[in-house]
């Protein structure tokens, strides 16, 4: 009987870990980068009356640093300019201006409890005047921390790479250098950095493309020592790397215009490399099926394509729209500017600035359809999340879009969020959190 009874309580606190670890979202678009959650959330909810709205918590200062969550705790990062509230400009333009910002900024690092959204904690991790400034659609927080829920890393803009216990204590911080962020035809602009750190197997991965310095770099986790660093010949970029694992080699999968491409986790070492097509890139790689995603915009061509993770070499096609024995299929026109696509299954959703939604097959890229998810005038920056059959997209304005996963176009609802949005939303348990320029909000069933 104690044998029994053994067995049920092991079985019982395996399952209870197991779900403590799926309701995880521990880095920019979640577990694997894929943006995607099994369970199910609300198709809608009412921001002013309280309907399907767990809780509305006020964050101080400006930020795009996505909300990540490990067990209970929700941690977010953001750029508070003490005594005035930072300026943002939206909507499709295509002016680079930025904003010239001389006042000291705190970086901090806010702890939120998951169930009330109360603030636990709230803690300064750097403060001082930023090194580079903004564009006017930009904060000096955009890039998303990571956790593996020993520890918490975070880029603070042009201030460096930090990392911080989980009660916010700082650890250690890499000066990653001058991180001149601004797009490669017009070297006076600046636009501030944008790519999020990924932490996986003790190790941090930055990609930092910038004008002044462009390479990739992992760093010891428990002490930030840096373990290779490889050199990179791209355009300023804001693209957050993403590992992938195959045949038993976990690689770093990396977007671009010059150097798209594979490098070993292990050493750093370039495994193949693909050039060609947006000339400001932003959007993540996305994993799915053996194949990496890619797309970018700006320039000539904004391509949607698929590459098999066992490519070599350099697998650049002919023309963007070719495909060879490592690109599976491409679309020379269908790709986004800013948002990371999404899988579900086996059907792929790419959505572009101006709110063109493309689904297609993720493994032959076959086209199921290409329609517009509202009337222009509405500019999208925030990714793509999933959860369970239904996909959620955020304009700027704060319209979040909700349609089914699958090959058949439709917006279920279309729900408000009571304040501009610029990053990308997390998805644990059946609650989406959604963090506005003002506050972060709780969207999930409510009884």
């Amino acid at each position: 009987m104690r044998f029994l009874i053994a067995i049920v309580v092991a079985a019982l606190v395996s399952v209870t870990v197991r779900a403590a670890a799926d309701s995880n979202w521990p880095q920019f678009r979640g577990p694997h980068a894929s943006g995607v959650s099994d369970d199910a959330a609300p198709t809608t909810w009412n921001v002013e009356t309280g309907e399907n709205v767990r809780w509305q918590t006020p964050i101080p200062g400006l930020g795009h640093a996505c909300p990540i969550i490990w067990g209970e705790h929700i941690y977010l990062a953001t750029a508070v300019r003490p005594g005035a509230k930072a300026d943002l400009k939206i909507g499709i333009y295509g002016a680079g201006d930025s904003y010239k910002e001389k006042e000291p900024h705190q970086w901090r690092l806010l702890c939120l409890d998951r169930a009330t959204g109360k603030i636990l904690w709230d803690k300064p991790g750097h403060e001082s005047v930023p090194r580079q400034e903004r564009h006017t659609k930009a904060s000096h927080c955009n890039s998303t921390p990571a956790t593996d829920g020993r520890r918490i890393v975070a880029i603070f803009g042009s201030e460096g790479l930090f990392c911080f216990d989980m009660d916010g204590n700082r650890l250690w911080h890499r000066d990653l250098g001058k991180m001149d962020a601004g797009p490669w035809d017009s070297p006076g602009l600046q636009w501030s950095f944008a790519a999020s750190p990924v932490l996986h197997e003790g190790r941090v991965i930055v990609q930092c493309d910038v004008l002044s310095e462009q390479f990739l770099a992992a760093y010891d986790a428990a002490d930030g020592r840096e373990l290779w660093r490889t050199p990179r010949k791209e355009v300023a970029n804001w693209c957050t790397p993403t590992i992938a694992t195959h045949a038993g080699r976990a690689q770093v999968i990396v977007n671009g215009w010059k150097q798209i491409g594979g490098y070993d986790f292990a050493s750093g070492r370039q495994l193949w490399t693909m050039e060609g097509g947006g000339d400001i890139p932003v959007p993540a790689p996305l994993v799915a099926h053996g194949l990496a995603f890619f797309t970018s915009a700006h320039g000539k061509f904004r391509p949607l394509r698929a590459v098999r993770l066992g490519a070599s070499g350099n697998i650049t096609p002919p023309e963007v729209g070719a495909t060879n024995h490592a690109v599976m299929w491409s679309h020379p026109r269908l790709g986004s500017y800013m948002q990371t696509p999404i899988v579900v299954g086996d059907r792929l959703w790419s959505c572009d600035w101006m709110g063109v939604l493309t689904c297609v097959d993720a493994r032959t890229g076959r086209l199921h359809y290409s329609e517009r998810l509202c009337k222009g005038g509405q500019a999208f920056t925030a990714s793509p999340v999933a959860a369970k059959d239904k996909l959620y997209f955020t304009s700027e304005s704060g319209d979040v879009f909700v349609v089914p996963a699958s090959e058949n176009f439709q917006v279920l609802a279309t729900n408000q969020m009571g304040g501009l949005c610029l990053s990308t939303p997390a998805v644990s348990a059946g609650t989406i959190y959604f963090r506005t320029t003002e506050k972060l909000v709780a969207v999930g069933a409510t009884r």
